[in-house]
């Protein structure tokens, strides 16, 4: 589409949508509302997604200049939830027809010197991005480099990460002055708005370099005699990395890690194993059963996106029975959260197939070597790093509980044919995913 230059495809339709029970339907619809206006759904109408940053910046799991740490002082006292809606947060906004209202509006008053009247949609994601990643705890830098992105259509996750590199090549020396034009430490502010543009246009050393995102970033520094530069990109598969620290996060590391499309929290939320204490977040006994735990979330998560509805609203169902009624009285398709699962596991799977078909190898499930290689210096991850051989293990035991090879993670013809995928069979070996 953008070679066409593109934009959209729109469609209109003439008939209305067709509900196969609808009586049912409105009866667990109009339930479901109330849940959602309660505490199921509570911090995020309250604070938005931000409400997690204590939280998580006191289990040293929230990411700190470009994943060097994990926890922050300006994150007890500037960088929160409870700031941000205190001070700066004007209006909460919904999408079409939901009571939740997650998304937070700020305003920068007029007398801003800089960006007067901005008014920025914020998230957590983007106030790690473009915020503790960078080292940043002005909250109009922050504002102004969220509005930069979604003007000019770029993703604040992968922009924000890729500006943290920067800003981490920088404090190595890995980049200079002399090829940006100017100082960009960690704690940049009107400079990392400079950069970020630059970046997003293309323009100068900034565009040329890293206008393709961090792992791209670090080729191109390499070719050019920078070496060392991609360790400080922090992605997987070409996907920069979300707002968790994986130091302490031995769960999440395989659970992000193995996710299709990439570095990515929405496909299984496996983050939730490490913060609950499912697991021991340090260590990496238990391989299958944390395997099994991941793989669940994951199908439940690829049936949320099949059913095009929020992962916000996970938490006002019973169970994964009552989503999939709700899925039954709309479409008169019947279905058990059994046999519902299994479309999810089938879901991945076809998934992982396609990009065994692509290339992508068990090497490509695997985080970046900082946090292998490099500890966090203070909080409760202090001295902490993954190690490879643990991490291998758990690697394995996702791979078993799917029914993909232990050794090469690809789909075998037993899962696939279990899971009426039998078409793929017979495909994989021709692209040279299978050895």
């Amino acid at each position: 589409m953008g070679s066409k230059n593109l934009k959209a495809i729109a469609f209109r339709g003439t008939k209305g949508t067709k509900v196969a029970h609808p009586v049912e339907f409105y009866k667990i619809a109009k339930k479901l509302i109330k849940v959602a206006n309660g505490p199921a759904t509570a911090k995020y109408r309250d604070q938005g997604t931000p409400a997690g940053i204590l939280s998580y910046n006191k289990l040293g799991m929230f990411p700190i200049n470009n994943m060097r740490e994990g926890t922050w002082d300006k994150c007890e006292s500037i960088v929160n939830g409870e700031v941000l809606n205190e001070e700066w947060i004007v209006k909460k906004v919904a999408c079409s027809q939901c009571s939740i209202a997650c998304d937070h509006l700020a305003r920068i008053p007029k007398s801003h010197p800089d960006y007067p009247n901005l008014v920025a949609s914020v998230d957590v994601e983007l106030v790690y991005g473009y915020g503790t990643a960078c080292g940043n705890d002005d909250w109009p830098t922050i504002f102004k480099c969220i509005t930069q992105c979604d003007d000019l259509g770029i993703d604040a996750i992968s922009g924000g990460v890729t500006c943290a590199m920067a800003c981490d090549l920088y404090e190595e020396g890995i980049i200079t002055k002399d090829d940006l034009g100017y100082e960009l430490p960690f704690g940049s502010t009107k400079n990392l708005v400079r950069f970020n543009e630059e970046m997003i246009l293309g323009k100068g050393f900034a565009g040329e370099i890293f206008g393709d995102g961090s792992r791209e970033a670090g080729k191109r520094l390499e070719e050019k005699g920078r070496k060392n530069a991609s360790f400080y990109a922090m992605q997987i598969k070409g996907l920069e990395m979300p707002a968790f620290d994986l130091h302490g996060m031995t769960s999440f590391a395989v659970g992000e890690s193995v996710s299709i499309r990439g570095a990515c929290h929405l496909r299984n939320g496996a983050y939730g194993l490490d913060a609950k204490g499912t697991f021991d977040r340090f260590g990496y006994e238990k391989p299958v059963e944390r395997g099994k735990a991941i793989k669940g979330l994951e199908d439940v998560y690829a049936l949320i996106d099949s059913y095009i509805i929020c992962k916000f609203t996970r938490g006002i169902y019973e169970n994964d029975a009552e989503m999939v009624k709700v899925f039954e009285l709309v479409t008169g398709i019947p279905h058990t959260d059994e046999t519902m699962l299994v479309r999810g596991d089938a879901i991945v799977t076809l998934s992982k197939c396609f990009n065994v078909r692509a290339g992508w190898t068990r090497d490509d499930d695997h985080p970046p070597e900082r946090f292998f290689k490099q500890a966090h210096t203070r909080g409760p991850t202090k001295g902490v790093t993954l190690e490879e051989k643990g991490y291998q293990t758990l690697l394995s035991g996702y791979y078993k509980a799917r029914g993909w090879d232990e050794n090469t993670g690809i789909p075998t013809d037993e899962t696939l044919k279990k899971l009426g995928l039998d078409f793929v069979i017979g495909k994989l070996e021709k692209s040279g995913g299978k050895k």
